[in-house]
């Protein structure tokens, strides 16, 4: 059965990792540190994981930049808000067109409880969302 799941799932292992990276970030830097410091502790983070990455990617010439670019695989768009939006989801699902990467993990850590969200390229997007 978890074979079957693996191979539907997009990087099980690194979006694992990831993840178990932002929640360390979330319990040592709390709910109430700025969005640039969440990011240098990934950065710190994915390093001594051993996790290429590169950090705040220009996408082409759209001047989008992403904040991390996961081993050539995953965006990583962290967040500092106080809750994720409609307009957070369009961004990332964006960068993913733009990149045509498959796979983006969007995360709040400002929020109380962290909640990674896997957001998956859409490659066409039903008329009555044009």
């Amino acid at each position: 059965m978890e074979k079957a799941f693996n191979e539907k799932v997009i990087y099980p292992e690194l979006s694992y990792k990831i993840v178990g990276i932002l929640f360390e970030v979330k319990k040592e830097l709390g709910e109430y540190a700025r969005e640039k410091q969440y990011g240098d502790m990934v950065s710190k983070k994915l390093e001594l994981a051993e996790i290429p990455y590169s950090r705040e990617v220009r996408i082409g010439d759209s001047g989008n930049i992403m904040d991390f670019l996961i081993d050539n695989k995953i965006v990583l768009e962290l967040k500092a808000g106080r809750f994720i939006t409609g307009d957070n989801y369009r961004q990332i699902q964006n960068y993913l067109q733009q990149s045509q990467l498959k796979l983006g993990i969007l995360a709040n850590l400002r929020e109380k409880y962290l909640k990674p969200i896997r957001v998956v390229r859409i490659d066409s997007v039903p008329e009555k969302f044009s």
